[in-house]
């Protein structure tokens, strides 16, 4: 019965289609090579400038590439030497929220070696049998 409110709640009121699972551990490669997404990729140095006046996590990025999909970023609170955050405890919440399914709208990927996992909610047969109904109704 849990499971199924559980469910629910993700898919209905969330409206969520992934549940994060496992753990972090402490790499420091999501604090690396960072897309930001603001409506869309930001592009231009002017476009993230803008993004800093808006919230202050913005301004522990630093920009360190460009590339075709937009600019990239690094977080300048990364320890490098132990890859650890160095405002763990009062990081942000886009962080507390990492990974998130939104990093599969944009193309992104997790880690080769992140604990992290993006599970599907429903598995492709429930999905695939939903999708038969609604066509064999028609």
């Amino acid at each position: 019965m849990f499971k199924k409110l559980k469910k629910f709640f993700y898919l209905y009121i969330l409206r969520k289609k992934y549940y994060r699972t496992g753990t972090c551990l402490g790499c420091g490669r999501c604090c690396q090579k960072i897309y930001v997404k603001h409506k869309n990729v930001i592009q231009t140095e002017e476009e993230f400038k803008k993004l800093q006046l808006l919230h202050p996590f913005y301004t522990y990025l630093k920009i360190i590439d460009k590339d075709e999909t937009g600019l990239v970023f690094e977080c300048t609170k990364l320890d490098k030497t132990t890859n650890k955050c160095t405002i763990h405890r009062t990081r942000p919440g886009i962080c507390r929220r990492y990974p998130q399914e939104e990093l599969f709208n944009m193309g992104g990927t997790l880690a080769e070696h992140c604990g992290y996992r993006l599970e599907p909610i429903e598995s492709f047969e429930e999905v695939f049998n939903k999708v038969s109904k609604k066509l064999n109704k028609r």
